[in-house]
C-alpha cells in the first residue's frame, strides 16, 4: 500500500500519518503545495523518532505524481461518494489518495477520477463535515491491510 496526500495543510496530521507509514512500513507520497515545511518542527514531533523508518517522497504536482510512473491502482477518498471504503478491492501496491483538511479532494480534481475508485468513509451526522485526516488515512490503511490479510 501507498498513502498520499495531495496538499495537506496542517503539519500535526502529516506527522501523525507518517508515524502510522512508519508502522506499517507504508510509503507516504506528499503531493503539490504544503501548507508546512516538511521540516517544521511540529511535523517532527508528532512523528517522534520515526522518521528514519518511514519512506517519503514529494512530488511537486499532481501531474509530477503520476507522470512518475509509480501508481497502479488510486483510490480517492472523499465524502461525495456513495461507495463505502470497505467495498473496495484493494491489492498490493495500491495507492490511497486523501485530499487536505480542510477542501478534501476537490470536485474538478474528482471528476478526472474513475467513477467507481471513489470512496468515503460513512458518517451518521450530517452536521460533522468531515473526519481528521489522520483517522480517515488510518481507517482506509488498516481496511486495505486487512483485506490483503485475509486472502
Amino acid at each position: 500500500m501507498n498513502i498520499v496526500l495531495v496538499e495537506p495543510t496542517i503539519p500535526q496530521n502529516t506527522g501523525s500519518i507518517a508515524r502510522t507509514c512508519a508502522a506499517t512500513r507504508t510509503p507516504l507520497h506528499l503531493v503539490g503545495q504544503l501548507g508546512f515545511d516538511i521540516s517544521e518542527k511540529a511535523v517532527r514531533r508528532a512523528g517522534l523518532d520515526y522518521w528514519p523508518y518511514v519512506t517519503i517522497t514529494q512530488h511537486r504536482s499532481w501531474e509530477a505524481f503520476q507522470s512518475s510512473g509509480t501508481a497502479k491502482q488510486c483510490w480517492y477518498f472523499t465524502k461525495f461518494s456513495d461507495k463505502p471504503y470497505y467495498e473496495a478491492k484493494f491489492e498490493p501496491g495500491d495507492y490511497l489518495v486523501f485530499g487536505s483538511e480542510t477542501t478534501g479532494l476537490g470536485k474538478e480534481f474528482l471528476n478526472q477520477c474513475p467513477a467507481e475508485a471513489l470512496l468515503s468513509i460513512p458518517m451518521d451526522e450530517p452536521g460533522v463535515r468531515s473526519l481528521n485526516l489522520s483517522n480517515a488515512v488510518s481507517i482506509g490503511l488498516f481496511e486495505a491491510r486487512r483485506q490483503l490479510t485475509l486472502r
